[in-house]
């Protein structure tokens, strides 16, 4: 007997959606996703789309009518819920674009559950087109079949980040003057949690001088080698994950 096909199809285009989606529902996609369906992945009638809401999960959605700017969608089925991913935040400060693009992007990725940029006094930048941000962990969510969209917060100082820290919340520093490893000291620490990054250059020693005084904070290490902003944080969140996270 011929294999039943696969539904929806692992091809399906996968797109977030502003509205929240529910069993039967119908509405039009404008815009971008209008143009990224119809022109690029040229979707007709009766194809599946799969859709995420940020809110209720990942539905499967069954195309009708497209148009020249608008394509109609109905509801047809709810693959998974919403997940709830690890509550690991990473606070990286901010890079040159490029490379801080890349850590948004990884960090959803690799399961993040809030990215709160960094102001510190060696950055290269001191601010973020939240707008650009948002696109882009929203594409790597849609690419890595993430159905929960990091929160993306506005970058603040790192002495704004240390005084309203939660006191619940561990907060690991790398840093490059060295501390305990990072997979040990992931593996033995349970709740909420976070990873500070610095910037090219490190922190100077005031701000390393702030960090380890604070209650919260835990000196960790990710090997003798000295890492790009970008690396260490991409290394720290895939040991994390590993050892204390949902892989």
């Amino acid at each position: 007997m011929p294999a039943t096909p696969a539904w929806p199809p692992k091809s399906a285009p996968r797109l977030f959606v502003p509205d929240e989606l529910g069993m039967g529902r119908t509405f039009a996609l404008e815009g971008p996703h209008a143009h990224y369906l119809g022109k690029v992945m040229r979707v007709r009638e009766g194809d599946v789309v799969i859709l995420c809401d940020d809110i209720t999960g990942e539905w499967a959605a069954q195309v009708g009518q497209v148009g020249k700017h608008r394509v109609d969608v109905t509801v047809a089925e709810q693959l998974r819920p919403r997940e709830n991913v690890p509550d690991l935040w990473l606070c990286p400060a901010l890079l040159k674009k490029d490379r801080f693009d890349m850590v948004l992007e990884k960090a959803t990725e690799l399961g993040a559950a809030r990215i709160q940029p960094l102001v510190t006094r060696r950055c290269v930048a001191d601010k973020l087109n939240l707008e650009r941000a948002r696109a882009i962990t929203t594409e790597a969510a849609e690419q890595c079949a993430r159905t929960a969209l990091p929160q993306l917060a506005e970058p603040l100082k790192l002495d704004a980040l240390l005084t309203s820290w939660p006191e619940s919340r561990a907060l690991f520093f790398a840093d490059e003057n060295g501390g305990e490893p990072a997979s040990s000291t992931f593996a033995q620490h349970k709740g909420p949690a976070a990873i500070l990054i610095g910037p090219e250059g490190g922190f100077d020693e005031a701000e390393r001088a702030a960090i380890r005084a604070h209650p919260a904070a835990r000196a960790i290490t990710l090997g003798t080698r000295i890492l790009r902003g970008e690396t260490a944080a991409i290394a720290a969140l895939g040991v994390w994950m590993a050892t204390a996270g949902d892989w």
